[in-house]
């Protein structure tokens, strides 16, 4: 099975290009399931897909997690490893990949979504509609961008972050990079002219900080 972790808004976003990759790779899109933790949903349907629980998955099958909260996107990860399944990526179609460019498992990047050149991309990254990551850029396990983000070059990102819809994150150097820290919050429409701490929340234009996560 293909397996969809998490039935809502994202999870139903992911049916197409999910659809579109197991045809590229000439599989039956009939593979596709959802899982999802509430048993109130087991044996539904949402937009045409199955709702399973967790423990109707075997040992092999594949998996993508379809939640938005790095940490939350963390411990289903180590649950789903445990249980021996296997995570994979979920790239549209028209995602484009630059070269020298390197990217961990289970990520997902959804339509219209560009890694330009020589980026490091973690474990379980999550890249929404019409982002990119520009060259040069590093970014950790479990980050997450909302729709429309621009990440330009030499930016590192560490575990965690989240990226809100619409954010632009201004490029570095190589000699002094921008930074997001550990867990750090940037709030969608922010320009973030200066490093963002670990834990910390930003917003605005230029980006100021909230408070700590």
């Amino acid at each position: 099975m293909f397996a969809i972790y998490g039935s809502g808004g994202f999870g139903r976003e992911l049916i197409e290009p999910a659809r579109e990759q197991l045809a590229r790779l000439r599989r039956d899109p009939d593979e596709i399931v959802f899982i999802d933790d509430n048993a109130e949903n087991w044996g539904k349907t949402s937009a045409g897909i199955k709702i399973l629980s967790f423990d109707d998955l075997k040992p092999g099958d594949e998996y993508v997690l379809a939640i938005g909260d790095g940490k939350i996107r963390s411990q289903l990860d180590r649950k789903c490893r445990n249980a021996g399944l296997t995570p994979t990526s979920l790239h549209a179609a028209d995602a484009y990949f630059g070269v020298d460019t390197e990217i961990g498992e289970g990520s997902v990047f959804c339509a219209r979504t560009m890694v330009t050149a020589s980026a490091r991309i973690g474990r379980q990254f999550q890249c929404n509609i019409y982002s990119y990551v520009a060259h040069d850029c590093v970014i950790g396990d479990f980050v997450t961008f909302a729709p429309r983000v621009c990440c330009n070059g030499t930016i590192h990102i560490a575990d965690f972050a989240y990226i809100g819809a619409g954010a632009v994150l201004k490029q570095g150097t190589s000699d002094k990079p921008l930074v997001i820290g550990e867990g750090a919050i940037v709030g969608m429409g922010a320009v973030v002219t200066k490093n963002v701490g670990p834990g910390e929340v930003v917003i605005g234009n230029p980006a100021t900080p909230l408070k700590r996560n």
